[in-house]
């Protein structure tokens, strides 16, 4: 088995943004050092003040140094046919994959990382990044955070796992079904072992355990194990890469349950690296009142907290849409209804537009089902137009049984996707509604 073993030095963490400073390989049979690569390249951008200071690497060293492309062609052909090994080695290899890509060269090699591979040779250090490591082994580096430097050390580090005994290891963790190459290099396999393949929603922790994403799966593993896999370069990628510490789940019972649990978690939460479903709902409603001379009136504002209205919406497009739905179809005035700014002209009695207003009102009550969302063992409530909770049911409760299928589902805030997503699953699988009177 032959090897490759990398390190690099960047102007930074994410190949799209950052170029590298420095590349160090080392070539390896398995038995002793066949040859060794080094070189300063050129990143065409600033080193930052902190990164120059920590390797010692200025702009002024790169300013005539290579570009990546001068020498890509002899770093692939170095690395060809070779293990990829590095300390952490999903940073390294991106960056490497990255640039080459950029040059016009593919990267298709196994990774080893002997960060995951010396916590399961020499177990029990307190840390195993580089520096830690070498001490806790007795092995001493030269030019740390240089590349050719570090790139020695961690050849070291592969020696005493060859000497202990490390091949069959080295095999096992090198086979395609292993996925723990492709792991944040912080991210105890064991978490991905223990993943059903089943529906339900995952939890990202960081180093402190704080939730910082959160997904939903069909399959729980194979999702889990998709953020992982390829060799996307992107900063966000990259970012949860390095911050991924342990991940947890919950099974759900269905796809649809799932997707519902997460809306809910992430409103809950509000994890780092979630984007989506993360903006402040600007809940509006349709209210009733009356004025001083005696007319029922509906307007739009602002969903309050102590005040429920007749109907609540989303967006305030919607609560107009359906106003004027209202003045259509039950003769309201659009004046009364603050939907026109002129005076008031011609206006009808008060008991007789309050009539119209009471017709209006009974017609969006009536709109507003009750209704159970089955799925095997499955349930979702949506109360008056609201969605109440879900859960699963043990035993065949009858429908019309309202108050102990509520007793049997846990509640949960309504938002705005969650509303989206009940409407949408509605419509498409109405075999699956059961409407209660």
């Amino acid at each position: 088995m032959k090897f490759a073993i990398v390190d690099i030095e960047t102007t930074g963490g994410f190949p799209e943004q950052h170029g590298l400073t420095e590349i160090a390989i080392v070539l390896h049979d398995g038995n002793t050092i066949e040859g060794k690569y080094e070189t300063l390249i050129n990143p065409h951008q600033p080193i930052p003040p902190f990164i120059a200071n920590m390797t010692g690497i200025s702009n002024a060293m790169v300013a005539a140094a290579p570009d990546f492309a001068d020498v890509a062609f002899n770093i692939h052909n170095l690395l060809k046919d070779r293990v990829f090994v590095a300390h952490n080695v999903n940073f390294d290899y991106s960056f490497v994959k990255y640039h080459l890509q950029q040059a016009g060269f593919t990267l298709q090699t196994p990774k080893l990382c002997t960060i995951r591979l010396s916590r399961k040779v020499f177990p029990g250090f307190r840390k195993y990044g580089l520096g830690n490591l070498c001490r806790e082994l007795g092995i001493r580096i030269e030019n740390r955070h240089r590349a050719g430097g570090d790139a020695l050390a961690t050849t070291e580090v592969l020696d005493l796992v060859l000497r202990n005994n490390g091949l069959r290891l080295i095999s096992e963790m090198l086979k395609k079904e292993n996925h723990g190459q492709v792991l944040p290099a912080n991210l105890p396999e064991q978490h991905i072992k223990s993943l059903p393949q089943e529906p339900g929603v995952y939890y990202f922790h960081d180093a402190k355990g704080k939730v910082i994403y959160v997904g939903k799966a069909r399959n729980l593993k194979k999702r889990v194990i998709s953020h992982f896999t390829g060799m996307d370069a992107s900063k966000k990628r990259q970012e949860l890469m390095r911050s991924v510490y342990a991940v947890t789940h919950t099974v759900c019972p269905t796809e649809f349950i799932a997707s519902l649990f997460e809306s809910v978690e992430i409103k809950r939460l509000w994890p780092l690296h979630n984007k989506s479903q993360k903006r402040f709902e600007q809940l509006w409603g349709i209210y009733i009142f009356e004025d001083s001379i005696g007319y029922q009136r509906l307007a739009i504002d602002k969903k309050k907290k102590h005040l429920e209205p007749v109907m609540a919406f989303g967006m305030l497009a919607d609560a107009h849409r359906m106003l004027w739905k209202l003045v259509k179809e039950f003769n309201l005035h659009p004046v009364l209804c603050f939907l026109d700014k002129t005076a008031a002209t011609d206006l009808p009695l008060p008991e007789t537009y309050n009539a119209s207003v009471r017709e209006a009102v009974s017609w969006l009550h009536a709109t507003r089902e009750t209704f159970l969302i089955r799925e095997k063992q499955s349930c979702v409530l949506v109360e008056d137009g609201v969605f109440y909770g879900m859960g699963t049911l043990d035993t065949d409760i009858p429908h019309t049984e309202l108050e102990t299928l509520k007793a049997c589902l846990t509640r949960y805030p309504e938002n705005e996707v969650m509303r989206s997503m009940i409407r949408n699953y509605k419509d498409r699988y109405p075999a699956k509604i059961t409407r209660i009177a």
